[in-house]
């Protein structure tokens, strides 16, 4: 049974045909996804409750940012406006992730309970199946909360809006999330070989939304540069809100960066991508 899993691992993560190979993900994806959709909508009642509570919760976090704002006028130089430009953006795109492929933490344990390997031997891949497993719409909570923020803040900035500017709004949210799936996938795959590393995974995709919810001056320099050029977070909002606020860039870092999240986010997938691939072909099942 070992042997037979570790080849269906390795024709998995070697599979010829990448386009071909994308849309099979993509149409296994919304298959496993609709089921459970289906499944949620049986009980609209509980599925409401559970939606509201999401909101409520993730929302806790921007009230404690008032909370700051009712002793003081501004944090880091930033107004509250401005933070809940920042704590929007990050919410939104981690809110996006997060329901997508927020299912992703569960590998670890799949390894260690040895229920991967009922993944590995379905006709689909095993990325779009771990990523849709258990898909839980009630994560729509924290992205309308981040999106609600988000349009608080753009009516109480006086922003001088151009054409770049609108047009960088979309761009930096999708790129955003597209970042965060990308650490999503990257952090399961060190499950491969950690097996209890969700806590670490946790670290850099809960710990890296809540970071960017603040203004890069009130973090250390190397802290900065760590999630600008090693764990590039700071494309999700940092730099192109700094573009959209008229704010200095982070590490006096030229305007153009503003307009490079989509590239790092391709780059960062890519990574992430090859990352689940060397990850994958080194699972051996369980006590193999």
């Amino acid at each position: 049974m070992a042997d037979t899993v570790h080849e269906s691992a390795v024709r998995e993560s070697a599979a010829p045909g990448v386009p071909g190979r994308v849309r099979e993900g993509l149409r296994a994806y919304g298959l496993i996804a609709a089921m459970w959709i289906r499944s949620t909508m049986a009980y609209r009642a509980s599925f409401a409750l559970t939606t509201f509570t999401n909101f409520a919760v993730t929302g806790l976090d921007f009230v404690a940012i008032l909370l700051m704002f009712s002793s003081v006028d501004a944090l880091g130089g930033f107004s509250l406006p401005e933070i809940a430009f920042l704590y929007g953006l990050s919410s939104l795109a981690f809110g996006l992730a997060d329901l997508l492929i927020g299912s992703m933490e569960r590998l670890g344990r799949r390894v260690r309970d040895g229920t991967l390997d009922t993944l590995l031997v379905r006709p689909a891949p095993v990325l779009a199946q771990v990523a849709a497993d258990r898909f839980a719409l009630r994560r729509l909570g924290r992205v309308t909360q981040g999106a609600l923020v988000v349009g608080y803040a753009l009516t109480a900035l006086d922003i001088d809006w151009t054409l770049p500017k609108l047009l960088l709004m979309p761009v930096m949210v999708v790129s955003g999330g597209a970042i965060f799936c990308s650490v999503f996938v990257a952090g399961a795959a060190f499950q491969f070989v950690a097996q209890d590393a969700s806590e670490v995974q946790n670290a850099f995709t809960y710990g890296g939304a809540t970071l960017l919810q603040y203004p890069p001056v009130l973090f250390a320099q190397e802290l900065v540069r760590g999630v600008t050029f090693v764990l590039p977070l700071a494309f999700v909002n940092w730099l192109p809100a700094s573009y959209v606020l008229g704010r200095p860039y982070p590490l006096d870092l030229p305007q153009w960066v503003a307009f490079a999240s989509p590239l790092v986010a391709v780059v960062c997938c890519a990574l992430a991508g090859v990352a689940w691939r060397v990850g994958l072909r080194s699972y051996r099942s369980t006590g193999s």
